[in-house]
């Protein structure tokens, strides 16, 4: 268990988020209210994994479109 004030958190931000990656219990005193970080949640799969959203456009509706932007841009 590691135990820090407000300032000393801030100022050993990386060496407390790593302390609670390795599940040891990091607590924070601020004007004797204290707080404890007990849990870090990693996330599996990549940060660009995102839903697909759906324009019900056809194939041939969105090529006609990209063909039509590439044209005018000239």
């Amino acid at each position: 268990m590691s135990v820090y004030t407000c300032t000393d958190a801030r100022e050993n931000l990386p060496r407390l988020l790593n302390e609670a990656k390795k599940n040891i219990e990091v607590i924070i005193n601020n004007n004797g209210e204290t707080f404890k970080l007990i849990k870090v949640e990693i996330k599996k799969g990549s940060g660009l994994d995102v839903p697909g959203i759906n324009f019900d456009v056809s194939t041939d509706e969105l090529v006609s479109f990209v063909r039509n932007a590439r044209e005018n841009r000239l």
